[in-house]
C-alpha cells in the first residue's frame, strides 16, 4: 500500500512562509491499496488538495472515508473536497464501531446555516454511512481495525493490514495520560506491534505538556519510547503544533534520532511532511 500525506498540522491550519517544508494544512492521510482501492483518513484542510488530485484521476470513482473524530481541525475541509458536489462518486463514510448517525450529523452540521452557504442534503455523491463488523472493516483484501484512543470527546485510531504489511494511524492521542497504567498501553502495544509504519500524535515537548495535560496530545518522548517497545519499523511523528515552525520541527527531528539510537534501535524515526509518500 501506498500512504501519502495531504495534511499533518494539528489544531489549526498554519500557511506561512514558516512552514512550508513541514506542512501547515491540518489532517487529512491519504491511503491506496494494492488493488487501486481509495482509503482517505480525516477531512481536514489537506482534504481539499486530495479532492484537485482525485478529480484528475479517471480510475478512481469510489472512495472510503474513514474520520477519527468530530474536531474542526479534522473536518473543516470536507465542504471543500470537490468529488462531494458530482453525482459520479460513491463516498463511504466510516468511523467508529457504531459511528453511523453521529458521522452523518457530523458533516451536516457544519454545512448549516449560517455556518456554510451550501447544506449538506444539496450535494450531489452518493454517500454510504454503512459501517458493517464492528471490529474490522474488509475493503477488498485488506482490513481496517479500529482502536479508540485518549482524547477529549472521543478518538479512534485504525490498523489497515494488506497483504502482510500493517499501517497505523493514532492521531489526536494523549499516551502521556495513560503511560502509568500499563494494561492499557499493553492493549495499544500489541495493536502496533510490528507495524511497517507507525503515524502518531507527537505534538508537544515535555515542558509544554505542563500546561497542556488533558487536552488530549502526546510528548515526543512518550511516543518515541512507544514505538520502539511497539518494534515499529517506522515511526512517523505526526499533528505538529501550530506554533512549532520549521525550524524547531528540524531540531526536534534531529533529538527524536538521537534518542532512537541511544536506544540501540533500528527504527526510522521521523517528522512527517506534507505530501511525503511512503510505500509499505
Amino acid at each position: 500500500m501506498k500512504i501519502k500525506i495531504w495534511g499533518c498540522r494539528g489544531s489549526l491550519p498554519t500557511p506561512g512562509t514558516d512552514t512550508i517544508k513541514y506542512g501547515g494544512n491540518s489532517t487529512c492521510v491519504e491511503v491506496r491499496l494494492d488493488d487501486g482501492q481509495l482509503i482517505i483518513f480525516d477531512a481536514g484542510s489537506g482534504i481539499r488538495r486530495l479532492g484537485k488530485a482525485i478529480m484528475k484521476d479517471p480510475s478512481t470513482k469510489e472512495m472510503y472515508l474513514f474520520l477519527t473524530h468530530a474536531h474542526w481541525d479534522h473536518l473543516m475541509g470536507f465542504p471543500f473536497f470537490t468529488p462531494i458536489y458530482i453525482d459520479s462518486y460513491k463516498i463511504n463514510v466510516r468511523g467508529g464501531p457504531i459511528a453511523k448517525k453521529s458521522l452523518r450529523g457530523y458533516l451536516k452540521q457544519q454545512m448549516e446555516a449560517p455556518y456554510f452557504p451550501v447544506r449538506f442534503d444539496s450535494l450531489r455523491a452518493q454517500f454510504d454511512f454503512t459501517q458493517g463488523d464492528p471490529e474490522k472493516r474488509e475493503i477488498g483484501a485488506a482490513q481496517v481495525i479500529p482502536i479508540r484512543l485518549i482524547h477529549p470527546n472521543g478518538c479512534y485510531g485504525f490498523k489497515v493490514i494488506e497483504n502482510g504489511k500493517s499501517f497505523v494511524f493514532f492521531t489526536d492521542h494523549e499516551l502521556d495520560f495513560i503511560k502509568d497504567q500499563r494494561p492499557k498501553v499493553e492493549k495499544l502495544l500489541k495493536f502496533c506491534e510490528g507495524a511497517n509504519l507507525l503515524i502518531h500524535d507527537a505534538q508537544y515537548t515535555d515542558e509544554q505538556y505542563k500546561n497542556t495535560k488533558g487536552w488530549g496530545h502526546s510528548t515526543f518522548n512518550t511516543v518515541i519510547d512507544f514505538g520502539i517497545e511497539a518494534n515499529v519499523k517506522k515511526l512517523g511523528m505526526f499533528h505538529h503544533d501550530p506554533e512549532h515552525t520549521d525550524t524547531q520541527l528540524e531540531q526536534f527531528e534531529n533529538e527524536w534520532l538521537e534518542r532512537v539510537k541511544r536506544q540501540d534501535c533500528d527504527a526510522e524515526c521521523f517528522a512527517v511532511k506534507e505530501n511525503m509518500e511512503t510505500v509499505i
